[in-house]
């Protein structure tokens, strides 16, 4: 089962006032202000180069290439795969080596194809009105801007072994707040297989088909316009309950805001604060948002079914709680989401006990 999530405020906010007191600090200064290395076949355009340019100033149909080239290597699954809402996601697919990924941008919706060539780097096409726009994002989302240089991991072998294994891992900044936060909402109080079972259905019953030549199936997430209008009865068809839908429209009424979280930097106690203002947005919540959307490396996801039991059986050899696992992490505060990423990425499962959950079905009665 995912988070548990209680919204920690019933106050009714709506796109003028929610999370507009954050954007008065100043950015913080995590992010680097140089920018990544990229080789393109087009000349890249800032968001605000693009965002009013018409859809059909480029033809849909004509790729946009580039490559980013980092200094270290990058591990495309390992960066990139938390993207991806299971294995029939309509917006992810992994192709061999390489990953199709569709998406919405200010200037329109694209799909993108990454892959990593040796001796090159990343190579990276996409095709629609937002091609531009995607490729210029493709740094930050294998990991342009992610700083380990400050996590010490030497008291710790296993972590230290892991960290030696988990060669081009990094964590991705997507700067979609709304992408991570809907699916996120979905997942709150269910078992994995179903929050992946409505996210499917409602991608497939409302997105648009994916521009360029997407593999068959694929979708473009619906708009937020599209997700506040889905009647009660189509919310109850997917298997999400009242709750879960009502913070799923709330999140829609207001995704300006949350994308204007991503000038406070990446992630932190003040973005996460800013998320917590919508009704049915809780912690654990939160920090998938934040871990996904703004890159944020010390965002445990606190509230998950497994995650606390995981982490000990890891680094101590048998469960514990949120609690436990809050005190544990302290010693790598600043990076708790990198240690909890590396013990995933470690291949480590916790000890399995019992038969699985059985798993309800209320959605045709």
């Amino acid at each position: 089962m995912d988070g548990w999530d209680v919204a920690d405020t019933a106050v009714e906010l709506d796109e003028d006032t929610v999370l507009d007191s954050a954007l008065l600090a100043p950015p913080h200064r995590d992010v680097p202000p140089t920018p990544p290395v990229m080789r393109t076949s087009r000349p890249l355009h800032s968001p605000q180069d693009v965002t009013d340019r018409s859809a059909d100033a480029r033809p849909v149909g004509e790729p946009v290439r580039a490559v980013y080239s980092p200094a270290e290597p990058v591990n495309l699954r390992r960066t990139i795969g938390p993207l991806r809402r299971g294995g029939y996601d309509p917006t992810f697919r992994w192709d061999g080596a390489g990953a199709w990924r569709t998406l919405n941008t200010p200037a329109g919706p694209a799909t993108m194809h990454l892959v990593v060539r040796d001796g090159v780097g990343v190579c990276a096409t996409a095709w629609g009105p937002g091609a531009e726009e995607a490729i210029a994002g493709v740094p930050e989302l294998c990991g342009h801007g992610d700083d380990w240089s400050g996590l010490d991991v030497s008291g710790s072998p296993f972590l230290a072994e892991s960290w030696r294994r988990a060669i081009g891992l990094r964590l991705m900044r997507s700067n979609a707040v709304f992408e991570a936060l809907l699916p996120a909402i979905l997942e709150q109080k269910v078992t994995t297989m179903e929050a992946h079972r409505a996210w499917r259905y409602l991608v497939l019953r409302y997105g648009e088909a994916a521009p360029g030549p997407a593999p068959d199936g694929m979708r473009v997430m619906p708009l937020p316009d599209v997700w506040r209008r889905i009647p009660s009865w189509v919310w109850h068809r997917a298997g999400v309950g009242p709750q879960r839908a009502e913070a799923a429209v709330r999140a829609s009424t207001v995704a300006a805001s949350l994308e204007r979280t991503l000038t406070l930097g990446r992630g932190g106690i003040e973005v996460a604060a800013r998320l917590r203002t919508l009704p049915g947005i809780g912690v654990w919540t939160a920090a998938e948002t934040t871990q996904r959307a703004h890159g944020d490396p010390d965002s445990p996801s606190i509230g998950d079914f497994h995650l606390a039991a995981t982490v000990g059986w890891a680094m101590l050899g048998k469960p514990i709680d949120d609690d436990a696992m809050v005190e544990l992490l302290e010693p790598w505060a600043g990076h708790r989401h990198r240690v909890i990423r590396l013990i995933l990425a470690s291949g480590f499962h916790k000890p399995a006990f019992g038969p699985r959950i059985t798993v309800q079905d209320h959605r045709w009665h």
